[in-house]
């Protein structure tokens, strides 16, 4: 079935619009989920919390990108879970450990004029990043977005940890370069 159609059928209030998203798109929203979790009971929670976002969103949303919208669902609902499970201490989650990563690069969105300003650090992400290669563009957005670790990249490009690790490294640098250059402060 066609996105059109299924986004047709939440917006007919149809309860198949369900059925049929679990089916087209939960083993993507599982591995969003799972990667920021690292359980499974989690992710699976949070996948039919992603049903019930949409279902409530659906109208008066109408996604162009049905996969990007229930990504997006998935990826907050999960980090909402992971912010719930934190304690003191924090483990070894690949969310701290992306996210933490990416700290010299992305100032931060304490203050006000930080968090107006978002629209055009988004613009600026996006502008670096569709400069980029395809693989190396995938590759950052696995990283950063889906929080693959860096293991699991590597093994799907068929390339060393190492070598994956250095790419990043290289790509984070480039992006404070390019954030600098268009004016955006670290």
């Amino acid at each position: 079935m066609e996105d059109h159609e299924i986004i047709d059928l939440y917006w007919d209030r149809d309860e198949t619009a369900i059925v049929r998203t679990s089916k087209k798109y939960g083993s993507y929203c599982h591995t969003i989920s799972y990667n920021i979790l690292n359980n499974n009971e989690d992710a699976e929670e949070c996948v039919n919390d992603t049903w019930m976002g949409a279902w409530k969103s659906m109208p008066p949303q109408r996604p162009n990108n049905l996969a990007t919208y229930l990504g997006k669902i998935t990826r907050n609902l999960s980090l909402n879970r992971l912010k719930q499970h934190m304690t003191e201490k924090r483990g070894g989650f690949q969310t701290d450990l992306a996210l933490y990563e990416l700290e010299d690069c992305i100032p931060s969105s304490t203050t006000v004029e930080q968090i107006v300003e978002g629209n055009v650090l988004v613009s600026s992400l996006n502008r670096f990043l569709y400069s980029q290669p395809e693989q190396k563009r995938n590759i950052f957005i696995r990283r950063y977005w889906y929080l693959y670790s860096i293991r699991d990249i590597a093994v799907a490009y068929q390339m060393s940890e190492s070598k994956i690790a250095s790419m990043l490294f290289r790509m984070r640098s480039e992006l404070k370069a390019h954030l600098e250059k268009e004016g955006i402060s670290l």
